[in-house]
């Protein structure tokens, strides 16, 4: 059995070695985590973001509890103003409450935006590890279809599959996750090239470890924290295409709320009642905004070249 080496105090008085603390190293995760909390404006965006999407997946709940809802139309008292009575932010131009269809129309907006870039991640992630591991002509044909796909305006594109497909919440989920991916796999590719001639890649190979093993037990875990940095700006970007898409009205139409088609219907109604207007056009900019900080915040805590 080995003994632990214990370290030489030759020379030091009792109370020098007692004052003597150790410091073992910290691993990236713990890094970041601890520069984490201490950047209080990306504490910020994530409390915004996780308010957010508390209070969407709570709108039944709270709209039971304001007894309201997103439907029930009452053109006896449209375009009422905010604070009116029973309607805390007042009514659209059919009556029905804003308060409940912008919590139902956040559930939309921001579900689609995370099963998107999740959908869009897992794809990126597998072809790029793959790109970048094998290289040579399986590279080379990926990279010509992702320059290919690139090259088609990405709004364009949208709005020509948009216009064949039917506009469901699940569709969009499919095709932001079709169309989303090659900015994940870029990233993963070249991190990819560079982690696979290290020692450790090398030593499971000459183990017998499997293709399949090295590139997700080995390789992928070690991009995992730019994924999540990839994953939060993608978020933002995604909301943002929804919210064009059924802004433009190639999007989910109503009565399904989303806060992309909410806005579209207050632009119509801009000078009668400008909170049908001012309001969704806030959330989804104190959304976006918030995961871009959210992504730059990650960004400068998982950088393994920034040093406390």
């Amino acid at each position: 059995m080995k003994r632990k080496r214990s370290a030489d105090f030759t020379g030091f008085s009792a109370e020098q070695r007692a004052s003597i603390e150790y410091h073992p190293s910290l691993t990236l995760w713990q890094r970041g985590l601890r520069r984490l909390r201490h950047d209080r404006t990306t504490l910020a965006a994530i409390f915004t973001v996780c308010l957010l999407t508390c209070l969407s997946i709570l709108a039944p709940t709270i709209s039971a509890a304001l007894n309201v809802d997103s439907i029930t139309q009452d053109l006896r008292n449209n375009y009422a103003p905010l604070f009116s009575e029973g309607h805390p932010l007042g009514t659209d131009e059919l009556g029905r409450d804003h308060l409940s269809r912008l919590l139902y129309g956040g559930q939309i907006s921001l579900g689609i935006a995370m099963a998107a870039a999740i959908l869009s991640l897992g794809i990126g992630v597998a072809i790029g590890v793959y790109a970048g591991y094998y290289g040579g002509i399986i590279d080379d044909v990926i990279i010509w279809f992702i320059t290919t796909l690139n090259s088609i305006p990405y709004l364009f594109l949208l709005i020509l599959i948009t216009s064949v497909l039917s506009p469901s919440p699940w569709t969009l989920v499919f095709i932001f996750g079709i169309l989303g991916w090659t900015g994940v796999t870029r990233l993963v590719r070249a991190e990819t090239f560079s982690i696979k001639e290290r020692e450790y890649v090398v030593a499971a190979r000459a183990t017998g470890a499997s293709d399949l093993r090295i590139m997700f037990v080995h390789i992928v875990p070690n991009v995992f924290s730019l994924l999540i940095v990839g994953l939060s700006q993608g978020m933002g970007g995604l909301i943002l295409a929804e919210s064009a898409l059924s802004f433009i009205g190639f999007g989910i139409r109503a009565p399904i709320p989303t806060w992309g088609n909410m806005l579209n219907g207050g632009l119509d109604y801009m000078r009668r009642a400008p909170h049908l207007l001012i309001l969704p056009g806030l959330l989804i900019s104190l959304t976006v905004f918030c995961f871009y900080l959210i992504g730059d915040g990650l960004r400068d805590a998982f950088d393994p070249k920034i040093t406390d």
